[in-house]
C-alpha cells in the first residue's frame, strides 16, 4: 500500500506537469468511451481523481492490457521513474481533440466534469457489487439484517425514490456528496465499464436505468459475496451469471417442477406432524426450499457429468432428505416412529435422524444413474464435514477422477455451527490441499437465524455465519429461502461454479425455523417477536402456488390433485409400515463394499492366514528402501547414511521399526492393496525415521517416493503431511477409509496426545460407528508413546481412554479369541519388537473383516540397539503374537519363578537391562502383552498356570490413574477366577500425563524398577 500511495503521488504530480506543459492540463481522455456531462468539479487529478488513477494503476497491474495503450505506456514510464514519454504528450492532444471534435471539450469545467462522471459511474457499479448484499431483502420475515446489522452502506442508493429525501436532507446526499452527480444527470447516459454486465447487449445506459439494475441484481433476494475473489475471471463469470438482464428466467415446466418439489418437501413434515406430534423429528419447516435445492444441485451436477454425490448434513430436515432426495423408502422411515419396533441383534443403533442411506437411481432430470450417499453422522455438529471429505477424496482416487468431474460432495450445515465449529475451518483449509482436495464442495447453510435459543448477535462476531469461506476465496450467495426461484437460480449457478473452477462455493438458504429446536421446545421463551412474526408467516408453498395459480402456470385444481397425490403416497407408505416390526440397521449403510462380505452381511471365513511373507520379498523391498530409484537425483549427505544403514541391515537379515513398516506397506502394493500414511510431517516422520519422500538438494521442489518404484504393476502409495491439524485430517482420513476395504488407512499423531483434540471423531466415529451404523472400518491410528521425561504433552497417547472405551467385558471369559476381535469395537496393541508392528499392520488387511487399529507406537524404540528383529521373525508362515512369552531362563525352570512381570511396549527394555543388572533371569520372568484389547484371555491363562508359585505383577512407566491397570487387572482377576492378585508396580497417580523435570523422571523409574525386581516387596501387604 505504500508503494501504491508513493506511486499515486508520482502520477499525480508528473501528469500534471505533463498535461501543463501540453497546454491540456483540463483535458483527459475516457478509454474511447462517451459521456454527456456538464458542470464544474475539482481539478484533475485530485481528490476523487486521484482515486480513480489509483484504481486504474490496480487494473494496470493486474493485466496490462485490461486499460488503453496510452494508459499502458503512462504507467509503464511512470514506473521507470520517466516523467512522460515524448510520444504521450501527442496521444493526449488527439483525445483532447476528439473531445473537442464531440463538443465535449470546450471549457475545462467539462472536461472535469467528464472524468468525475465517468469514476462515479464506475464508482457506483462496484459499490454495488461489493456492498449491495448488505441491503440486500434475504429475511423472509422481514424483522432481522442477515448480516446483524441495519447499517446502510452510505454508497449505496439502495432506490431512486430516496432521491427525494437525499435532496431534502444535504447532509445525505449520497449521489451529489459521493459522486458528484445530482438528480439532473439521472437520465444522462453513459457508456458501461467491462466490468459489468447489466447492459447486456446495450453498451450504454442512462443512469436511473443503471441504478435500476444494478439494484435488482444486487439488492432483492439474493445477496451476493464475491468481489473479494482475486481472480478477475472469476469474478467476471459471476458477474455475467448474475447481472445479465432476463438471466433469471424459467420454463412453465421448471416452475411447476419446482411447486411439485415443494409440495413434497412441506406434505412431508405435515404427516410427521399429524402422525406423530409429540415425537421429536427435527422437521425442516420454514426452509421447505432446501428439498428442491438440493434436487436442483443434483440435476445439474449430474447434467455436467456427475455420477456420485456424497452428502453430509445436521439432523434438522435429515428425514425429508432422505425421503425426498436420496429416496428412501417412506415405510422404512416411517416405522422408526413405532415404538414398538424391534431393533435387530446389531448393536446399538441410533435415533432415526442421525441415520445415513446410500442409493443408486436414475436422475429423472437427465436420465442419468447417480448414486447417493448421506453420511450418518452423532449430533456433534459440522464433525461429518471432514469425513464426507475424504470419502469423497477416495471415491474420487479410485475411479482415477483427479479432476472431480464424475464424484463430488454437498455439505449442509445450519448457521449458528457453520460459524461456530472449529472443524469448519479446519475442512475449508483441506480443500486446496494436494492430498486432501475434492475439487470443490457446495455448501448449503440453513440459515435459520437463530441456534437453539441463541440470538445470532449472542452467536458469532462476524457479519454472516458464512464469513468462514472467505479464507479459501469461496463466492457466497446469500438468498431469501421464501423465493423458490432465486433460491433454485443461485443453486444453479453454485453447480456451474464448482464444474466450472473446481472451487469450493456457500448457498446461503436465509430462513426461518417454524417450531422451537425440536418440535417439544417452546421458542415463545427466548424469541417472542421473532415467533409472533413467524407465526403470522404464510408459508412458501401457498406464496409460490399461488403466484403461479395467478399468472396462469398451473390451476388451482392442478395444484390440489399434486397434494392429493403425495398425500396419498404417505398414506398408503403408513399402511405399509405397520407390517414391519424389526429394525435392521444395515438397511440404513451409508458405505457398503459389494464382495467383501457375505450376502447376510457377514464375514466369508472366520479366520486369519499367516501374515509373513517370502524372505525375496522382505529382501527386495529393503534394497528399494535403501536406495534412490530415480536418475541424477542428489539426497541429503545424512540420508545417504541412513540409506546404508537400510541396505546393512537388509544384508544382515535385521529390521528396525522404519525398516518393519517399509516392508509391511510394501508386501500391499504388490497386492494391489492402496496404502495412504497421512499426518502432521509423516513423510520424514517426526524423529526423522522414515523418510518415504526423497528430496533432490539441487532441484527445488523434485521429489521421489521409492515405494511407488518396487514393481512396475502395483498399487500406488500416497504419503502425504497434513495441515497442522487433528480434528479434521483425522476426520478426512476415516472417511478415505470408508470408500473400500481393500486399502490400508494410516494417520499418525505427531506426538500421541495430539489426538486429544481430534477426541470428537474418535468418540462419534471410529469407537462407536460399527455399533451404531453397522459401518466397519479399518482406519488405523499411529500414536507416538512413551515416557522418556519429555515433558507432559509429549509422553502419553492416553491409552487409559482407548481401553475405557473397549467394548470386551472384564468379567466374561471369551470362548475364542477371533470371535473377541469380531465383537470388538477396535484393536489396541503396544508392539515391543519392529516385527510383531509389521504382522499387526498386515493382519489388519488379511482379517475378513475390519476393525479400527490404534496403535501406540515407540520414540526412543525407534533406534534402540536392542528393538531390532530377524526376517525369521517375518518370514512366510510366521504371524502376529498377542503375547510374546519369557523365553529366557525363567521359562525353562518355571516352579523355581518367584514372580511374573506383565508389561507392555517399551518398559520392557527397561525391565529386561535391570533383571539383568541383578541378576535375577531365573526367577523373575516377563511376558510381554502385545495386544492389549481385545484382552488376550487364552494366552495370559497359559502363562499364568505356567508359573502357579509365583507373584503377579503388573508393571507399566506410565502412572496408575492413567496406562494399562485399570483395564488389565479385573481381567487378569477374572482368568485366576479372584484367587491371586496382580500387584501394581509404576510411577504413583498423577494429573499431568509425565514430569517435564529430566531428574524426577529418572527418580521415579529407578524407584519402580527397584520395587519390580525387589521379590519381597509384596510379603504382608493387602491386595
Amino acid at each position: 500500500m505504500s508503494h501504491l500511495k508513493l506511486f499515486a503521488a508520482t502520477v499525480k504530480w508528473h501528469g500534471i506537469k505533463l498535461l501543463q506543459k501540453q497546454d491540456i492540463a483540463r483535458r483527459v481522455f475516457l478509454h474511447d468511451r462517451r459521456y454527456v456531462s456538464s458542470g464544474t468539479s475539482e481539478p484533475f487529478l485530485s481528490g476523487s481523481n486521484s482515486n480513480y488513477v489509483e484504481e486504474m494503476y490496480y487494473a494496470w497491474l493486474e493485466n496490462p492490457k485490461s486499460v488503453h495503450k496510452s494508459w499502458d505506456l503512462f504507467f509503464r514510464n511512470t514506473n521507470a521513474g520517466q516523467a512522460y514519454d515524448p510520444h504521450l504528450p501527442d496521444q493526449l492532444e488527439r483525445k483532447a481533440s476528439f473531445l473537442q471534435s464531440h463538443g465535449l471539450a470546450q471549457t475545462p469545467s467539462k472536461a472535469e466534469k467528464l472524468v468525475e462522471d465517468h469514476l462515479a459511474v464506475q464508482s457506483l457499479i462496484r459499490a454495488y457489487q461489493i456492498r449491495g448484499h448488505h441491503v440486500a431483502q434475504l429475511d423472509p420475515l422481514g424483522i432481522l439484517d442477515a448480516d446483524l446489522d441495519s447499517f446502510v452502506p452510505s454508497d449505496l442508493i439502495t432506490t431512486i425514490d430516496k432521491l427525494e429525501v437525499f435532496r431534502m436532507l444535504s447532509d445525505t446526499k449520497i449521489l451529489e456528496w459521493f459522486y458528484g452527480l445530482h438528480e439532473s444527470d439521472l437520465d444522462k447516459v453513459f457508456q458501461l465499464p467491462t466490468t459489468t454486465f447489466i447492459g447486456g447487449n446495450e453498451n450504454s445506459l442512462s443512469l436511473r436505468e443503471i441504478i435500476k439494475r444494478l439494484e435488482n441484481t444486487y439488492c432483492q433476494h439474493i445477496g451476493l459475496e464475491f468481489m473479494f475473489i482475486n481472480d478477475v475471471e472469476q469474478c467476471q463469470w459471476i458477474r455475467q451469471k448474475f447481472e445479465t438482464p432476463g438471466v433469471m428466467k424459467f420454463t412453465n415446466e421448471e416452475k411447476r417442477t419446482l411447486l411439485a418439489r415443494l409440495v413434497r418437501s412441506m406434505r412431508f413434515e405435515d404427516f410427521l406432524a399429524r402422525k406423530w406430534s409429540s415425537e421429536k423429528r427435527f422437521g425442516l419447516e420454514g426452509c421447505e426450499v432446501m428439498i428442491p435445492a438440493l434436487k436442483t444441485i443434483i440435476d445439474k451436477s449430474s447434467e455436467m457429468g456427475i455420477e456420485y454425490v456424497i452428502m453430509g448434513m445436521p439432523h434438522r430436515g435429515r428425514l425429508n432428505v432422505l425421503a425426498n432426495v436420496i429416496r428412501k423408502e417412506l415405510e422404512q422411515i416411517f416405522c422408526q416412529f413405532d415404538p414398538k419396533l424391534e431393533a435387530a441383534d446389531e448393536g446399538s443403533g441410533d435415533v432415526k435422524y442421525h441415520l445415513g442411506m446410500y442409493h443408486e437411481r436414475i436422475n429423472r432430470a437427465t436420465n442419468k444413474k447417480i448414486t447417493l450417499s448421506l453420511m450418518a453422522n452423532p449430533s456433534h455438529l459440522e464433525a461429518v464435514d471432514p469425513v464426507v471429505q475424504g470419502k469423497t477424496k477416495a471415491e474420487q482416487f479410485y475411479r482415477g477422477d483427479t479432476a472431480g468431474k464424475k464424484v463430488m460432495s454437498i455439505l449442509l450445515h445450519g448457521d449458528a455451527a457453520f460459524a461456530g465449529q472449529g472443524v469448519v475451518y479446519e475442512t475449508f483449509h483441506l480443500s486446496d490441499l494436494p492430498s486432501y482436495t475434492t475439487n470443490g464442495t457446495i455448501h448449503v447453510v440453513v440459515n435459520n437465524q437463530i441456534g437453539f435459543t441463541t440470538d445470532p448477535r449472542m452467536a458469532r462476531s462476524s457479519p454472516y455465519p458464512t464469513d468462514v469461506a472467505r479464507v479459501v476465496n469461496a463466492p457466497i450467495f446469500h438468498v431469501n429461502a421464501d423465493d423458490p426461484e432465486a433460491v433454485m437460480y443461485v443453486c444453479s449457478v453454485a453447480a456451474e461454479w464448482r464444474n466450472t473452477f473446481n472451487k469450493d462455493v456457500v448457498v446461503d438458504l436465509v430462513c426461518y425455523r417454524r417450531r422451537g429446536h425440536n418440535e417439544m421446545d417452546e421458542p415463545m421463551f427466548t424469541q417472542p417477536l421473532m415467533y409472533k412474526q413467524i407465526h403470522k408467516q404464510v408459508p412458501v408453498l401457498k406464496k409460490y402456488a399461488d403466484k403461479l395459480i395467478a399468472d396462469g402456470t398451473v390451476t388451482l385444481q392442478e395444484f390440489e390433485e399434486e397434494i392429493a397425490k403425495y398425500d396419498r403416497i404417505c398414506e398408503e407408505a403408513y399402511t405399509r409400515s405397520k407390517d414391519n416390526k424389526i429394525l435392521h440397521i444395515k438397511h440404513w449403510l451409508d458405505s457398503p463394499w459389494p464382495g467383501f462380505f457375505n450376502v447376510d452381511g457377514e464375514p466369508k471365513s472366520m479366520s486369519c492366514p499367516p501374515t509373513g511373507i517370502s524372505e525375496d520379498l522382505l529382501t527386495h523391498i529393503g534394497n528399494v528402501a535403501s536406495s534412490v530409484p530415480v536418475k541424477d537425483f542428489k539426497i541429503h549427505s545424512g540420508l545417504s547414511r541412513i540409506l546404508r544403514a537400510r541396505l546393512e541391515m537388509t544384508k544382515n537379515r535385521v529390521v528396525d521399526w522404519a525398516l518393519a513398516e517399509y516392508m509391511a506397506f510394501g508386501s500391499f502394493l504388490k497386492e494391489g492393496i492402496h496404502v495412504r500414511l497421512s499426518g502432521q510431517d509423516v513423510e520424514r516422520g517426526t524423529f526423522s525415521h522414515r523418510h518415504h519422500v526423497l528430496h533432490d538438494q539441487e532441484v527445488d521442489k523434485r521429489t521421489c517416493v521409492p515405494m511407488n518404484h518396487l514393481w512396475e504393476q502395483q498399487a500406488p502409495y500416497t504419503v502425504c503431511n497434513s495441515s497442522l491439524s487433528e480434528y479434521g485430517v483425522l476426520g478426512f482420513e476415516l472417511g478415505f477409509a470408508m470408500a473400500s476395504p481393500n486399502a490400508l488407512v494410516c494417520w499418525e499423531a505427531q506426538f500421541g496426545d495430539f489426538h486429544n483434540t481430534a477426541q470428537c471423531i474418535i468418540d462419534q466415529f471410529i469407537s462407536s460407528g460399527q455399533a451404531k451404523w453397522v459401518r466397519h472400518n479399518g482406519i488405523v491410528l499411529l500414536l507416538p508413546h512413551g515416557m522418556e521425561g519429555m515433558g507432559p504433552e509429549h509422553s502419553s497417547a492416553r491409552p487409559e481412554r482407548f481401553l475405557q472405551m473397549s467394548n470386551d467385558d472384564s468379567d466374561a471369559y471369551p470362548e475364542a479369541f477371533f470371535s473377541q476381535l469380531y465383537e470388538c469395537n477396535w484393536i489396541v496393541v503396544n508392539c515391543s519388537t519392529p516385527a510383531n508392528y509389521f504382522h499387526v499392520l498386515r493382519r489388519q488387511i488379511l482379517l475378513p473383516f475390519r476393525k479400527p487399529l490404534i496403535v501406540l507406537t515407540p520414540k526412543s524404540l525407534l533406534r534402540h540397539p536392542e528393538a531390532k528383529s530377524s526376517f525369521d521373525e517375518m518370514v512366510s508362515g510366521t504371524t502376529f503374537q498377542r503375547v510374546i512369552p519369557e523365553n529366557g531362563l525363567a521359562a525353562h525352570a518355571p516352579h523355581e519363578v518367584k514372580r511374573v512381570i506383565f508389561c507392555t511396549g517399551k518398559v520392557y527394555y527397561d525391565l529386561v537391562k535391570e533383571r539383568k543388572n541383578q541378576d535375577l533371569e531365573k526367577q523373575v520372568a516377563i511376558t510381554r502383552l502385545e495386544q492389549i484389547s481385545p484382552f488376550p484371555f487364552d494366552l495370559l491363562k497359559e502363562e499364568l498356570e505356567k508359573y502357579p508359585g509365583a507373584d503377579l505383577v503388573w508393571c507399566q512407566e506410565e502412572h496408575k490413574n492413567s496406562g494399562y491397570y485399570d483395564y488389565v487387572k479385573p481381567r487378569f482377576r477374572t482368568i485366576v477366577n479372584h484367587t491371586r492378585p496382580i500387584w501394581y508396580v509404576g510411577r504413583e497417580p498423577a494429573a499431568a500425563a509425565a514430569t517435564g523435570n529430566k531428574n524426577t523422571h529418572l527418580v521415579s523409574l529407578r524407584r519402580f524398577l527397584d520395587t519390580a525386581f525387589n521379590l519381597e516387596a509384596f510379603e504382608g501387604k493387602t491386595f
